[in-house]
């Protein structure tokens, strides 16, 4: 069981930054985050090294930066989640309640104006910024008559290209530079456009039949059929979004010499359908799911190569993390046909508020800063990201920003550069499920979940969860 090969630390883990002053822009380091979809705890294989296939490039970078063992995303669902990364808020601070995932043309976005994102954050301190691929917070469109559509795929056919874009609540308008992204899950949900800085170049004009793409032993499951854009390539989207950030980061370098930048890249891997690009099938063992895994696993590989080949890797900061666990089906399958725990011995998946609905593979590697071979058994969440980036970069949040987010003391400088009003407040994790919530205090294997049905002794993997009525949830131990 994934869980049982680290060693137990109930502390801290507060990295020795070799990095002695930053005094300008451009000594402060590139940010990139890698945010996988639907990519649960025992995905990667150094997390699981029971995996039915194996991901050498991102154990390669964990090994030369620091895993965290214990962390947690913010939502069990896609677009609360991504709320969470680029906001450092919990969701019920956008909508007062839950959230769901957007579909069609759903929107207005979870970001509100006035919320101050991680691309404004960084924006304010000298980056230029870029997100590629998956967006899913919400858009908003208009039809012919001016008024603004609501989700669902009818909805995608009523949207006048003209009137709704530039996108009033895109990227562009989130605080980032540049910005190529699909509405919603590039390959399951439509609306099936390429949105780049707020424009669709291309409009869905007519309707995408599951039949014209690859069903690889039955994996095409949740692919829906809708409106698209003439020439949207669902078999290639991590690769058009790979390619599209790398893009960004040499024209970065390029033309925008003494900046730096920030750039997120946010796969469709590992959510349904499972559609690795062609040179990708047949090469592990894990199925189709597995040569899934394994495109990602060389994206990671080929982004992280490329940073050396430009010449900066050593002062770019890559962080590695999912919006939530795996999805319920595959997690079945994969167990089923090749004896893999997508969940890495929790109980729970996707949706759920158990342990495995939101225990997540997050790493960070900054060859200047992270002392390699690093493990941390401390709980942090995903929307903890932001803090801590406020921290590296210098950056005095106000008391209303990211109000979910604590600084997670990975760096600590000699001489530290602002003051630091936000100590990390590890006492629980709070994440959503749907319109409920879960809560996992620190350091304990409890988690208190809503209750649907009364339960007494239940078996996950080698564990033992008991499950008692407290408080109106279910406590599990």
């Amino acid at each position: 069981m994934a869980k049982s090969i680290f060693p137990i630390t109930h502390r801290i883990l507060v990295l020795s930054v070799l990095v002695t002053a930053w005094g300008t822009a451009a000594e402060l380091p590139n940010i990139v985050i890698i945010y996988a979809d639907d990519l649960g705890f025992g995905d990667i294989s150094i997390y699981n090294p029971e995996a039915a296939y194996k991901t050498p490039r991102i154990d390669k970078m964990a090994k030369e930066g620091i895993m965290f063992t214990d962390a947690h995303s913010p939502s069990t669902i896609c677009s609360p989640s991504r709320y969470g990364l680029f906001s450092g808020q919990q969701i019920f601070r956008s909508t007062g309640r839950g959230g769901g995932a957007f579909e069609g043309p759903g929107g207005p976005s979870y970001l509100k104006p006035g919320t101050l994102t991680l691309g404004d954050m960084l924006r304010a301190k000298g980056y230029r910024t870029g997100v590629f691929g998956k967006w899913h917070v919400g858009l908003t469109w208009y039809d012919d008559a001016g008024k603004r559509l609501g989700g669902g795929f009818a909805n995608a056919k009523l949207i006048n290209y003209e009137k709704s874009t530039p996108l009033e609540d895109g990227p562009n308008n989130r605080g980032f530079d540049e910005s190529f992204i699909t509405p919603n899950c590039p390959n399951t949900d439509p609306l099936y456009v390429y949105i780049e800085n707020g424009m669709v170049d291309v409009p869905a004009t007519v309707t995408h039949k599951r039949s014209n793409l690859t069903n690889l032993d039955g994996w095409l499951w949740d692919n829906d059929e809708g409106f698209m854009s003439v020439g949207y390539d669902f078999e290639n989207a991590d690769k058009i979004f790979y390619d599209k950030t790398v893009d960004f980061i040499t024209d970065h370098l390029n033309n925008h010499k003494g900046k730096p930048f920030f750039a997120v890249l946010s796969t469709q891997i590992a959510h349904a359908p499972v559609l690795p690009a062609k040179e990708f099938r047949g090469k592990t063992d894990g199925g189709p799911r597995g040569d899934f895994l394994w495109e990602l696993d060389v994206l990671v590989g080929q982004l992280l190569d490329k940073l050396d080949e430009l010449d900066i890797d050593e002062n770019t900061l890559v962080l590695f993390n999912s919006d939530n666990g795996p999805e319920t089906v595959h997690y079945h399958r994969m167990m089923q046909e090749y004896n893999h725990d997508a969940s890495g011995g929790w109980r729970g998946m996707k949706r759920d508020g158990w342990e495995g609905g939101h225990r997540v593979p997050f790493i960070a590697r900054w060859p200047r800063a992270i002392p390699a071979g690093q493990v941390s058994k401390q709980m942090t969440s995903t929307t903890d990201i932001f803090a801590t980036l406020a921290s590296v970069v210098g950056y005095e949040l106000k008391d209303e920003d990211a109000t979910d987010s604590f600084d997670m003391l990975m760096f600590q400088v000699p001489e530290p550069r602002h003051s630091m009003p936000r100590i990390p407040i590890f006492e629980a994790n709070v994440m959503h499920v749907f319109s409920s919530f879960s809560i996992r205090p620190s350091q304990s294997c409890w988690t208190c979940v809503p209750v649907l049905v009364k339960s007494s002794l239940q078996q996950d993997s080698d564990l033992s969860w008991l499950s008692i009525e407290v408080a109106g949830g279910v406590l599990q131990s």
